[in-house]
């Protein structure tokens, strides 16, 4: 067992970081549903490029003008000492949103949405057994949901017994994020724009080299200036936020308060493209309502130990 207790100044930071965690999910979930609608027009690779480069420049450009108006300083810059986290940081980065990017393509985006929850099982299990983050017996439950969450919805149908492909590449995309999260805790504390930055700009040129490689045309000027405001808002502000949550909140606990971005991208896909989820949605989504109420209250637990 162990014991936090929390102050007065440390309970309003920890509801600070709350609500980063939940305003980066809202940004985040607008990227399925406006996604699959731009994948019309863009290769998946090519779209995961242009969405983090989007990011980057994005926050650069923000970043410029900030300093300009003296609104905006680079705090705590990232040293050698964070080069390796730094670099995994961005592999990873590469890998996860072409995975995520082939998987939208493969499958249906309120599925995809549900399934990303996953992330938050491989975050948290490479934060327990790697990075030696404590977890909760009320967060290991919750993860159970997720993961049983995660393998309704990834199953075709009923009395099937394989994984469409498109959710083996969103299950792959949570992997490269579940460790990327975890790296990107380790230099949390410095300045979260400057992260984004870096992140998104040597990603997306990673991605954008990939698909060159692979043959992706470049989409149409018009399609290109939305991907790239897609990733500034969906990538970009999300991530920025993101960062700045995990700072107080740990790699676990901020993807626990993250899953509610699948069910508001839910909602989305349903209001922008029509569609209608399946019964195994609902089952699956009915679990992981469940999963994050569990997730929430063991996050604004005040002291822990009786779990």
């Amino acid at each position: 067992m162990y014991y936090k207790i929390y102050g007065v100044s440390e309970l309003k930071t920890k509801k600070l970081a709350i609500i980063y965690a939940i305003l980066a999910a809202a940004l985040y979930a607008i990227n399925v549903p406006l996604s699959k609608l731009l994948l019309e027009n863009a290769g998946p690779t090519m779209m995961a490029a242009f969405l983090y480069l989007g990011a980057g420049f994005g926050l650069l450009i923000y970043s410029g003008i900030g300093k300009a108006f003296g609104k905006v300083t680079i705090k705590e810059p990232l040293t050698k000492k964070e080069l390796p986290y730094t670099i995994a940081m961005v592999v990873l980065d590469i890998a996860a949103p072409i995975f995520l990017m082939l998987g939208i393509a493969c499958t249906d985006s309120a599925n995809v949405s549900l399934l990303n929850n996953f992330e938050i099982v491989a975050t948290s299990l490479i934060a327990l057994f790697i990075f030696k983050e404590i977890i909760s017996k009320r967060l290991f439950a919750a993860i159970f949901m997720v993961t049983l969450a995660s393998i309704i919805l990834g199953f075709e149908g009923a009395g099937s017994f394989s994984f469409n492909l498109g959710s083996l590449f969103v299950l792959g995309a949570c992997v490269c994020w579940g460790f990327e999260n975890n790296c990107t805790k380790k230099i949390s504390s410095k300045s979260s724009v400057e992260i984004v930055i870096i992140k998104g700009c040597f990603s997306g040129l990673g991605s954008l080299i990939i698909a060159l490689i692979l043959g992706e045309q470049f989409p149409e000027i018009k399609y290109l200036i939305g991907i790239l405001l897609l990733g500034f808002v969906a990538y970009g502000l999300s991530i920025n936020f993101y960062i700045m949550a995990q700072k107080d909140l740990g790699a676990a606990k901020t993807s626990a308060f993250y899953s509610v971005a699948p069910f508001l991208g839910v909602a989305f896909s349903m209001i922008l493209l029509g569609e209608r989820p399946n019964v195994q949605f609902y089952v699956a989504f009915l679990i992981m309502l469940l999963a994050t109420v569990l997730m929430v209250k063991d996050t604004m637990a005040q002291d822990t130990g009786n779990d």
